[in-house]
Formats: C-alpha cells, structure tokens, sequence
C-alpha cells in the first residue's frame, strides 16, 4: 500500500478511536458501558460537570468531559469580570469557548452566574455608586449576557448565594444599595433578555431543611405572588463528610417541587479531611449515592452536576486546605467509589 495511503488508513483508524467509535463488528461498538449521562436520561434527568477553560487543553480530561455528561457548567467564564472587565466592555471569549466545546458535543449549558457578590471587577467594587447608577449597571450587565447567550444556554443561575446561613440576606453591594428587590429585578430582566431560558436562584448549605432553605422557600413563594419569573432553585452540594450528610435532602426537594419549582443539584462533590483512606472513599460514594437516589425519587428534580469531575481539577484543595479527594473520578482520571455508586444509583 503506498506510503500516504498507509498514513490515511491509520489517521482515520486514529480519528475513529478517538470519537469512541471501533473498527470492528457493531456488537462490539454496543459493548461499552452506557454514560452517566446516557444512566440519567433514562430516568428523565441530566448528568453534567463544571468544566473551566484551562483545562481544556488537556484532551485526556476533554474526552471525558464531552462523553460521559450532558450538561456543562462554566465554572468561572461567565462570572462577572470574566464577562464584563472594564465597564460596559464585554468578553465572551471564555463563555463562547465552553459554549461551543459543549454544543460540539451535543451537551447543554447550565450557565453561571449573572449577580453575585464574589468575583466581581475592580471597577465595580472600588467606587461609590447611587442607587440609580447600581441599578442601571447590574440591569445593563444581566440583559447583555443574557442576549449574547440567547438560545444557547438550557438555564442560569441567575442570582448566587444571597443568604446567609441564618437566613438573613447576605449584605452584598447589590442587597445595601438596591433591597432584597434586586433579586425579583435580575429574574425579570433576565426573563426579558431571553423567555425561554431557565431561571434559577442558587446557593450552597440549602441541601438540609433548615433556616437558609427556608429563606429561599419564603423567598420562592413571595416571589410567585408578584408573578416574578422563577423556574427553580439551585442546590450546590458542596458536602463534606465531616459535617454530616443532609438527611432531609429529599423532603426539601420535594417541597420546593410543590412550589411547582424545577431543582437540581448544581455543584455538588464531597471533600474529606486527607488522606483519602477507603472507609472514607466508601463513605463518600454512600453519599453520593443517597444524594443520586434523592433526585431520581422527586419527579421536579431535573439533574445533577459535580463541580468538575475529576480531583485533578477541583476547587476544594485550594480553598479548604488539609481537605479534597470530592470527586467521583481521582487525579488520574479514574474512577473512584463513588463513581461506581452513581452508576448504581441510576441504575
């Protein structure tokens, strides 16, 4: 066989490996076990990751990404001094490029987030605004990421975090100068900016019936009284095996699905203090089990996403340190426990 059709059969033997597709019988390309995604589906739910846009250099870790889920997050590339660094100068490069890899894919966007008091440009927060001049700003922001991203996103999280653990408001820049209105403001003009977009409130330590779940189930209700578009409520589940496992998960998704309210778990892994020893690691997928069956027995639960799927790229160490391991897949990318757990879960 000549040279350069030698080299064609083997880059097209290579491209096929690499789509996941084999070059053998068709039984044996049916052999692979199905996705988490693919497990999901078959309940009506979504299995998603976070992913963010450095590591999307590594393909090992992209192969993964774009198999195994349906639904991606962006972990940090629409956040507000990603999308908005000078005033009134947007850039989408780091959304659009996470937009796009997942659309590739076949996968859809759970975008985040449009306000929140974390991560915001300096020339937000170091200067005195009225209430007007705040208002006409975070408006301006809200409705020109929302259009930008019109018809390509599944969602957004559109407001992140407002309470506090007691479930009070979290005094943010948003909360002291515009009122706890600013919250039914966002979901409005997010609305406006797009119809058909899922809208969602977010927070973490809202898995548990208690004061800051409570605050949001408040919220929702007087929410729906003003006829403010809300479609659901965000639960982060961000545990740690330390702290207990929320018990009360499903009772608490369930009343909100009363509310005639969409939830999801948006964030969710599972730290330990290291080193990661198998009680732990077993304890851990026990978690993630109950927290996958949790979901699956409330019909308005409507997916799950881990914030990032593998230890390589998570959050956890540097944030909380002495702590991490919170992911179903290790460093290497393998699959840990709790991976097994999932799949049996949504089996």
């Amino acid at each position: 066989m000549p040279k350069n059709r030698l080299r064609l059969v083997g880059a097209l033997a290579t491209a096929l490996v690499a789509a996941g597709l084999t070059t053998g019988t068709p039984a044996q390309a049916h052999d692979r076990p199905a996705t988490l995604a693919e497990l999901a589906q078959r309940h009506g739910r979504y299995f998603g990751s976070a992913t963010d846009n450095p590591e999307l250099t590594d393909t090992a870790y992209t192969a993964l990404l774009g198999s195994e889920f349906d639904m991606i997050t962006p972990g940090n590339g629409m956040k507000w001094y990603a999308t908005e660094p000078q005033q009134g100068v947007f850039d989408w490069t780091n959304g659009d490029e996470i937009v796009n890899l997942a659309h590739k894919n076949h996968q859809r966007v759970r975008a985040h987030t449009l306000v929140w008091h974390s991560q915001l440009p300096g020339w937000l927060t170091g200067r005195e605004w009225t209430a007007d001049e705040l208002r006409a700003v975070l408006k301006k922001h809200i409705q020109t990421e929302v259009r930008h991203y019109r018809g390509k996103v599944y969602s957004w999280d559109v407001v992140n975090e407002a309470f506090n653990e007691d479930g009070t408001y979290r005094e943010t820049l948003w909360y002291k100068m515009l009122g706890p209105g600013y919250i039914a403001d966002a979901l409005r003009w997010a609305h406006q900016a797009d119809p058909h977009a899922k809208l969602y409130l977010n927070d973490y330590n809202i898995e548990a019936v208690g004061p800051k779940s409570d605050a949001y189930y408040q919220l929702a209700k007087d929410l729906q009284a003003q006829h403010v578009p809300l479609d659901g409520i965000g639960l982060q589940a961000h545990l740690a095996l330390q702290y207990g496992y929320p018990t009360t998960l499903e009772d608490n998704l369930r009343r909100f699905s009363r509310l005639g309210l969409d939830t999801a778990l948006t964030e969710v892994d599972i730290r330990m203090i290291l080193p990661a020893t198998e009680e732990k690691q077993a304890q851990q997928a026990d978690w993630y089990r109950d927290l996958t069956k949790a979901c699956l027995a409330v019909r308005r639960c409507v997916g799950i996403t881990v914030w990032d799927y593998t230890d390589k790229y998570s959050w956890i160490p540097a944030f909380f340190p002495g702590q991490g391991a919170a992911l179903p897949w290790d460093e290497q990318l393998r699959p840990k426990p709790a991976y097994f757990a999932i799949r049996d879960a949504l089996k």
